[in-house]
């Protein structure tokens, strides 16, 4: 890769989840030390698996990997550091404040604004600590998935703005005397991180448009706060070897297709293309191939039958047993719970029913993900920006009315925290829902288990100690019950069948059932299991599924149900139902 031919002291690897960002950090940082250098490699990544790549355990503290002479990795816990966090702040309420009380603070502060602000609080002093990273000449950062990486990083700026206009009280962040503490560390953090001398920042995408539009995104918005030293590495760009496989063919030109559009805000970065391979990156000698164009040893096929669950349709004949109610896509993105979504929408109007189809994801554009609009189908879209404009303006005209010049800044930065928009969606997505009576509506991206939990706690909350300020809308005190409800409401998590994607979607269901929300269904996404192929390196790859399949199937989906949906040439199931049956 480019960036080892004149490395920064400081490299990050940055990506949504399942674009190969932590293999291709791990074997940076093995072929940085296999030069001479000493090297620390940290991952400050929720869903780390740099023990599963190295095959050791690895804690918080440097260890040395014997493998690999002058190497050494550390994982950064987030959910540890949060907890200490949660515990600094709640701590002193306790006992104090009724229980009801304590419980909507433990869930204000149970969010991933918590994690991030924790994990950055450990990130900052990592940096700044000379006693850690003395002594080596590259630090390899595994950073978070985009979105993650993209608030962990630009919070610290709008706390110094925030510290130096407020002199007292709480945020979501905590107390400001303790941010006032940490400023100089937050600020050498920031500093070093738009150091171009001292930081290169490594986007990771695959050859995917959607994912390389994610990439571009968070390119522009870092370069906004000063991380301009970037380059571009696309993990997984395919070649078929088999100009007979017609799935072969069809994957190698939709690659070349999206590296052929790349975004503008990508084209002048440094960009190294790595092919797609056979093997699973797992272990060094694995590590050692990952960066070169030879391909990786194949796992081993066992020969046993992958058991492939039903298809789409199965779930869609029992949705089509009810006239009204909520069905929601859920999932990482770039698992196509989009196209999910779109297809049971048309499929249940096509039916006869009354469908909404609706989406609360700034980047998903459902209507592009539907050919023809059948009769009885209607899509819609929540707005993000729009949202979270009416939010503001509703809580800043109720709460902010009697607040003094302190009071107000301390709300202003309380309404520009990833939660706010989190929420505003929120409401408006109750108000979608509120439609549901008489017809069913098709949600593309539903708010996440803490939302919900976060409004129910605060409604009870305010309940208990009798100073609702702003007041909770009908639509939202209609709603939390019926997402409870299996029967009105039903939960598809979507993921791709890979480590990464089924983890966190396994993370997500966790999530969902804290706030007693059960998954109906899990829907394995662009799968090679169903598909009759004969290229070396997809059969490979296919034989890789069987864990990840097996996984849902007898772990992670307990009693709901699972379905497989094969991987397709187009986004849209009309462009690919000839292609996928003829290569059934």
């Amino acid at each position: 890769m480019q960036v080892l031919e004149n490395p920064t002291p400081n490299l990050f690897f940055t990506g949504k989840g399942g674009v190969g960002k932590t293999s291709l950090s791990c074997a940076t940082a093995v072929a940085l030390a296999d030069s001479g250098k000493k090297v620390l490699l940290v991952s400050t990544d929720p869903a780390s698996n740099i023990d599963e790549v190295f095959g050791v355990h690895i804690g918080t503290k440097p260890c040395a990997i014997a493998e690999v002479p002058n190497l050494s990795a550390l994982n950064v816990d987030p959910e540890a550091a949060a907890e200490e966090y949660r515990e600094r702040v709640i701590g002193p309420y306790r006992g104090v404040l009724p229980d009801a009380a304590i419980k909507s603070i433990e869930e204000q502060f149970a969010g991933a604004c918590t994690v991030e602000i924790a994990a950055f609080d450990e990130f900052a002093k990592l940096l700044s600590n000379q006693d850690v990273t003395e002594g080596f000449d590259h630090v390899v950062f595994d950073t978070a998935p985009t979105g993650h990486t993209l608030r962990l990083l630009t919070l610290p700026t709008a706390w110094t703005g925030f510290i130096e206009d407020a002199s007292a009280g709480t945020s979501c962040l905590g107390p400001l005397e303790g941010l006032k503490a940490q400023r100089q560390l937050y600020e050498t953090a920031v500093n070093a991180l738009a150091d171009g001398a001292n930081t290169t920042l490594v986007l990771v995408s695959r050859p995917d448009q959607a994912a390389l539009d994610e990439a571009a995104r968070t390119s522009e918005e870092l370069a906004e706060i000063g991380v301009k030293n970037q380059a571009l590495a696309v993990n997984g760009v395919f070649k078929s070897a088999d100009s007979g496989d017609a799935i072969a063919k069809a994957m190698e030109q939709r690659g070349q297709a999206a590296l052929s559009g790349i975004p503008s805000a990508l084209q002048p970065l440094p960009r190294r293309d790595l092919p797609l391979k056979s093997g699973q990156v797992l272990g060094v000698p694995a590590l050692r191939q990952l960066l070169g164009d030879d391909d990786l040893p194949a796992t081993a096929d066992t020969g046993a039958e992958i058991v492939v669950p039903a298809d789409l349709s199965a779930i869609v004949d029992e949705l089509a047993a009810q006239s009204h109610g909520v069905v929601m896509t859920m999932g990482k993105g770039g698992v196509g719970k989009t196209t999910i979504a779109a297809h049971i929408a048309v499929e249940l109007a096509q039916r006869g029913h009354k469908v909404h189809l609706s989406t609360t994801d700034p980047a998903a554009h459902v209507a592009n993900a539907v050919d023809e609009i059948p009769a009885g189908l209607e899509i819609g879209r929540i707005d993000p920006a729009v949202e979270v404009a009416r939010y503001r303006e509703e809580v800043l005209a109720s709460t902010g009315a009697n607040l003094d010049e302190a009071g107000m800044a301390l709300l202003e930065e309380d309404l520009s925290s990833p939660c706010t928009e989190e929420i505003a969606v929120f409401q408006a997505f109750a108000r979608t829902v509120d439609q549901a009576s008489d017809q069913i509506v098709v949600l593309d991206t539903a708010p996440t288990g803490h939302t919900i939990l976060l409004l129910d706690a605060a409604e009870s909350y305010h309940r208990e100690v009798t100073r609702l300020t702003t007041g909770v809308p009908d639509a939202v005190a209609n709603l939390l019950p019926r997402l409870r409800d299996p029967d009105f409401t039903r939960v598809l998590i979507c993921a791709l069948p890979e480590a990464t994607p089924v983890h966190e979607a396994a993370e997500l269901q966790r999530d969902l059932g804290r706030a007693d929300i059960a998954t109906y269904g899990w829907v394995i996404n662009q799968s090679l299991a169903p598909l009759t192929i004969t290229d070396p390196i997809l059969k490979a790859r296919r034989a890789q599924e069987r864990r990840y399949i097996a996984e849902v199937v007898d772990d992670l989906a307990g009693n709901a149900k699972v379905a497989i949906v094969p991987w397709r040439a187009e986004s849209n199931w009309s462009q690919t139902a000839t292609a996928d049956s003829d290569a059934a």
